[in-house]
């Protein structure tokens, strides 16, 4: 319940947020319960064919530079796939500009998810270490001589207007993050279908805003993670951000439309959207990559029998692979690599490009089934 009957004012802090849950009757709905269902379906489908691939970091690795890449996209951070695949593949390649922030997304989705796994719960320190590494600061929750506000985007006279501006001064936020962090972790004191669980809590994390800035692209990783915590899906691999790209200004409506008039109902559908279709994306996806490596397994083990099946999945962690990226316990020499790569070349599995002074191969079947929307 709102703390106060007064009039929403976009210009004021919005210190009186409600604390979660929100009352049952702005949620229990046929249509949100109906929209909750297919989400967890397609959901426990995802969960189930990813473990398919004999390796899920083929999937990891390439689905969350997909979400990374797209999630910045949303904050209007654009960079190319080609230049993304290099910067993780050549240890001398230096990501530049919109490219390094992409990657510092990325690493914020591992640092995050490594949190979750240890202490399989959310903390603020999570929060803050997401935080961190999204923006590369040192710095915590925002203090309260910092007025951050948020501004109208896109085109036309209105742009930069203020629309909303959330809660101010550390104790204040501070006790909305800890019944925001106690609603998602305490599922007895708060018994609600996890998948709804997430998707209300993503919009609390966003309208109270915590930091200086990176709380959209924070928001959205955490909403991913908490799906790993709730055990809705093993590993980070689903693309959710690329449903808020087709459907941005909808994203920001929705969550407008729960500040100023508490219409909790069609975010809630909006986001349990997001999520059925992006799992049937990764679905396509991995079905996609499933049969491609199964293709080349075939292919590799008729004309090169030595080249052992680990060997191959190294190829489908990312399309670009560098010789010294394959080495392990069997394949202890640079030579052998090299030799390998250079026979999976003649077979047309893979491309050879010069990059500064290194060779690398491109997987381009891969790199094409990554690369379509």
């Amino acid at each position: 319940m709102s703390n106060s009957t007064e009039p929403f004012d976009r210009n004021t802090p919005y210190n009186r947020l409600p604390f979660l849950p929100p009352d049952d009757e702005k949620v229990e709905t046929r249509e949100v319960y109906r929209a909750l269902n297919n989400a967890n379906k397609a959901l426990a489908e995802l969960k189930g064919i990813a473990k398919k691939l004999p390796n899920q970091s083929m999937l990891v690795n390439t689905i969350a530079l997909r979400e990374a890449k797209a999630s910045t996209e949303i904050e209007n951070i654009f960079t190319t796939d080609d230049e993304l695949y290099k910067a993780l593949t050549i240890s001398e390649y230096s990501a530049k500009g919109n490219a390094k922030e992409v990657l510092r997304y990325r690493q914020a989705l591992w640092k995050g998810y490594n949190d979750i796994v240890k202490h399989k719960a959310l903390t603020i320190e999570t929060m803050i270490d997401i935080y961190q590494e999204i923006k590369q600061v040192n710095d915590g929750i925002r203090p309260p001589q910092t007025e951050t506000v948020i501004l109208k985007r896109g085109s036309g006279k209105l742009t930069g207007e203020v629309v909303y501006t959330p809660p101010r001064g550390e104790h204040v936020i501070q006790q909305k993050l800890a019944n925001l962090i106690e609603y998602i972790n305490d599922d007895a004191k708060y018994p609600y279908d996890p998948l709804l669980k997430i998707v209300i809590s993503h919009y609390q994390f966003e309208a109270i805003h915590p930091f200086r800035d990176g709380n959209g692209r924070a928001g959205r990783i955490l909403c991913i993670l908490l799906m790993n915590q709730k055990q809705l899906l093993d590993v980070p691999i689903l693309y959710l951000s690329a449903y808020i790209i087709r459907a941005k200004d909808q994203y920001y409506e929705y969550l407008k439309n729960v500040t100023t008039l508490r219409k909790w109902d069609s975010w809630i559908i909006y986001m349990l959207k997001a999520v059925e279709e992006t799992s049937r994306y990764t679905i396509s996806k991995i079905e996609q990559i499933d049969r491609l490596f199964s293709k080349t397994c075939e292919l590799i083990n008729d004309k090169h029998p030595s080249i052992r099946k680990e060997f191959i999945e190294k190829l489908f962690e990312q399309p670009y692979i560098s010789p010294r990226k394959l080495l392990d316990s069997d394949i202890k020499s640079l030579n052998t690599a090299k030799k390998y790569l250079r026979e999976l070349e003649r077979s047309g599995i893979v491309v050879s490009e010069k990059i500064g002074k290194e060779i690398v191969y491109l997987n381009i079947d891969l790199y094409n089934v990554l690369s379509e929307s």
